[in-house]
């Protein structure tokens, strides 16, 4: 896809829309608004020909923007949209619709949309538009949700105390090429009406100080952990390495090698820990945060 089509297709997302509330069956109709989102999200994922993937998943934006114009849409769960990720903040300040159309040549684009919760105020939204491909040092920027750095999100982890601005952290898988993933620890917040993404909140890993996000990149035929444990206020990861000390650049050939490190949350900033030990496996649905493998015979996978 040319860099121009790139943009024009994606501009389709970056609309602003407010409404009042005024349909009394607005239930109904999102039911049915689901049912063709569930329709249009399958083929998005299954139709073997690239450019019906995309047609597939512009129509599914379209019915998606007019599902969440109805009132109170906010509180609509959308749970038979399995291979779409819809992630609600724990505060119930917004929540996060994002997907992806994988590309013949096994890369991949993603869209989404961050709804907040207006009740009564009509709907208020910033839609996500992806620029991974023309953003050249994604660890080191700070984009906005009209430059995007796409990935699809499972977690979100709100940080208030001892900030300034009150930030989210966000855990998404991110599909990369036929021999690499990628899975990113991104930070949101909200500033003069704009959704912002990146902030340098990590401390400690000498490879990743300063950072405004964390970026994951290995081998595409294993999986990588990343998750978030409560308890203990701590993002834990996979350590990734090379199967040689001489192949250090090959991303690609990395994988995890059977140890963990980690991110805890103390002051507001996330203090980088090696070698964590962990009592337990860190979740027993971790096969649910790695490449949301192509549905087969009607079943879909959920990344939430």
């Amino acid at each position: 896809m040319s860099k121009k089509a790139f943009l024009t297709l994606s501009s389709i997302f970056f609309i602003f829309f407010s409404v009042r509330a005024q349909n009394p069956a607005g239930r109904q109709q999102l039911l049915v608004l689901q049912d063709s989102l569930k329709s249009l999200s399958y083929q998005v994922i299954n139709n073997p020909n690239e450019p019906e993937r995309y047609n597939a998943s512009f129509s599914m934006i379209k019915t998606l923007v007019t599902a969440l114009k109805v009132p109170n849409s906010f509180s609509f769960g959308f749970d038979s949209l399995q291979t779409i990720s819809i992630q609600t903040s724990p505060d119930r300040k917004f929540r996060i619709f994002s997907w992806h159309v994988m590309n013949n040549d096994g890369s991949y684009r993603y869209y989404g949309t961050i709804q907040m919760n207006t009740p009564g105020q009509g709907l208020k939204m910033f839609p996500l538009v992806d620029h991974s491909p023309i953003i050249k040092n994604p660890q080191d920027t700070i984009t906005t949700n009209d430059k995007w750095y796409g990935a699809q999100y499972y977690k979100i982890i709100p940080v208030t105390h001892n900030v300034q601005t009150p930030y989210y952290v966000l855990l998404g898988w991110k599909g990369n090429t036929v021999k690499s993933t990628k899975k990113v620890i991104d930070v949101l917040y909200f500033k003069d009406n704009k959704a912002y993404f990146g902030m340098p909140v990590f401390e400690g890993d000498k490879e990743r100080v300063g950072k405004k996000r964390i970026i994951f990149e290995y081998n595409r035929q294993v999986s990588m952990v990343l998750n978030y444990l409560p308890k203990e206020n701590t993002i834990v990861f996979d350590h990734l390495a090379a199967p040689d000390p001489k192949l250090k650049d090959k991303f690609e050939l990395f994988g995890p090698d059977m140890s963990y490190d980690g991110y805890k949350l103390s002051g507001g900033k996330w203090k980088f820990i090696e070698d964590l030990e962990l009592k337990n496996d860190p979740s027993a649905t971790d096969d649910l945060f790695n490449d949301p493998k192509k549905p087969a015979k009607g079943v879909v996978n959920k990344l939430k």
